[in-house]
């Protein structure tokens, strides 16, 4: 799984300018995934609806506000423990089960060591990589991503009401004049609160930016020059020690996530600067994986699946505009949470012998179907006491049934539904209705420069007569259909009906991205070594 990979970014879904021969060699050798969709356009929602082959409405796994993602290692939310990863139900099936790369789902609940988030404790036997994810913060030469790079606000307002306490203390003792006792509190708890902010983005780079070992931190802050030959050399052992017995590894790249960060051996390799250097060298990343499965003699019986968590980030990375993804002929990315550029993903499936080779499936698929998929095949059973949304993709893309099981999707964008897409199998068409849609600004596809869309408030279109597209013939999501046509009213009274009876079938549950969850709490901050320092460099002194 690819981070930020945009549909347009690969060449077998259409790109001539950036090289990816391994991805388009796995491709040739299974079946593309044309109609394939994330449940989410952004990480922590998407990757939980992909391990849990549920939409994260249904999980608490839906951001809010400002918070669409987990923002911290240590924030209490994350992957609730009572669900049920598709590596669970294979581990209880005899299988060895890995992760190594990029988590943001979580880590701990109450302490620093009660790793109720954690991979082991969703069904992984190992774990190698970052709890959280790669942003600009993890390199020093780039802006902070988080918190909109307010640190040097923090910093001179949490000064301003520091000195403020100290000089109301040092006249309160001297009685140069009486000062109220409210106004000595509340400059008191403001400079507490503005410390607070202040030190946890300072720290970023030690608090955020770690690699750990199972439980064990073995870089504080990491390398990001090891990165690249890390994730290689661990998921080619992983697959020579479990070559003689079932396996699963879910190999989650860094790649391309912000800073595009890539090593000095592919920098300046590709037409389209840091962004395309960082897109072969994952590439180059796939070919190694890909060959270890072939040295071990494993190609005809591993089942390989390729994807990106959601669309390519339109907005650019800041100071360089010009550094940002490519979704294709689809409007619209990243953080987008209807539009299609946002949530359509390169999918392959590879199974010689078992999967047709160098063929196309243009049925809508999602992430999700991955969790039925991967369950049955490793010979699980689907979990009986919740719903389900993904799908068995077997029978589809070996040709035995004729549609997706999928007849309706919804798109949310953090806890609200801006879209959802109908596959008419009569008409043998898609059809998708926005309810909300982002402003973009004036002659772009994105709103903001280095800022996510809302999904909420003054920044959105809410469409009183929703938006309908036929994606069929208009996948750019151009040319709405006419509000009094026939069409129109028959279609949308079907998925009012679709959406109605969704809405039945979601419940309470705890929100794990909203509010006091989501925010730095120091009890639960991973540390190696003397907090707040934090540091060692176990890998590279090994």
């Amino acid at each position: 799984m690819a981070d930020d990979l945009g549909i347009g970014d690969v060449g077998c879904f259409g790109n001539n300018t950036i090289r990816t021969p391994n991805i388009d060699r796995l491709a040739k050798e299974g079946v593309k995934l044309t109609h394939h969709i994330s449940a989410a356009s952004l990480c922590s929602p998407s990757r939980s609806a992909f391990l849990t082959g549920r939409y994260p409405i249904r999980t608490g796994m839906t951001g809010h506000n400002d918070y669409e993602v987990l923002m911290w290692n240590a924030a209490s939310g994350g992957l609730p423990s009572n669900e049920t990863t598709f590596a669970k139900i294979l581990k209880q099936q005899g299988y060895s089960t890995g992760i190594i790369g990029k988590w943001h789902l979580g880590v701990n609940c109450e302490s620093r060591n009660d790793f109720c988030h954690h991979p082991l404790n969703h069904g992984f036997d190992y774990f190698f990589g970052i709890p959280f994810s790669l942003i600009n913060d993890c390199e020093a030469s780039r802006p902070s991503e988080m918190l909109l790079d307010n640190k040097k606000q923090l910093k001179f307002y949490a000064q301003i009401f520091t000195i403020t306490v100290l000089t109301l203390v040092v006249i309160k003792l001297l009685h140069l004049m009486t000062v109220p006792w409210k106004l000595f509190i509340f400059a008191f708890f403001g400079s507490i609160f503005l410390l607070y902010w202040y030190v946890a983005v300072a720290f970023l780079p030690h608090w955020n930016c770690i690699l750990i070992r199972n439980f064990d931190i073995v870089e504080q802050p990491m390398d990001l020059e090891l990165k690249v030959s890390q994730i290689v050399e661990e998921a080619r052992a992983f697959i020579t020690r479990n070559k003689n017995g079932p396996f699963l590894l879910f190999v989650s790249f860094l790649h391309i996530h912000t800073p595009y960060y890539t090593t000095k051996r592919f920098r300046g390799r590709s037409k389209h600067d840091l962004y395309g250097d960082n897109i072969e060298e994952m590439d180059w990343m796939v070919g190694e994986i890909l060959e270890a499965i072939d040295k071990e003699g494993l190609v005809n019986n591993t089942f390989t699946y390729f994807t990106s968590d959601h669309g390519a980030y339109l907005e650019g990375m800041e100071g360089s505009p010009h550094l940002k993804g490519f979704n294709g002929i689809y409007r619209g990315g990243k953080g987008m949470g209807g539009l299609e550029g946002g949530i359509r993903v390169p999918g392959i499936l590879r199974w010689p012998g078992i999967i047709p080779t160098n063929t196309s499936v243009d049925k809508p698929t999602s992430l999700m179907d991955i969790f039925t998929t991967v369950t049955k095949l490793g010979g699980g059973t689907l979990p009986q006491d919740r719903i389900i949304d993904g799908k068995d993709l077997m029978p589809l893309v070996q040709g035995t049934a004729p549609n997706s099981e999928h007849e309706f999707m919804f798109h949310y964008c953090n806890e609200y539904l801006h879209a959802v897409r109908w596959q008419d199998t009569n008409s043998n068409t898609t059809w998708k209705v926005h309810y909300i849609s982002p402003k973009f600004r004036e002659g772009a596809n994105a709103c903001y420069d280095s800022k996510l869309c809302p999904c909420i408030g003054q920044n959105v279109i809410h469409h009183i007569q929703p938006l309908l597209f036929n994606l069929s013939s208009d996948p750019f999501e151009g040319n709405p259909l006419s509000n009094v046509s026939v069409v129109y009213g028959d279609v949308i009274q079907k998925i009012q009906l679709a959406v109605a009876h969704h809405n039945s079938t979601l419940h309470p549950v705890p929100q794990q991205l909203y509010g006091l969850k989501n925010i730095w709490d120091p009890r639960l901050q991973l540390c190696c070594g003397t907090f707040p320092l934090c540091w060692c460099s176990k890998e590279s002194s090994s």
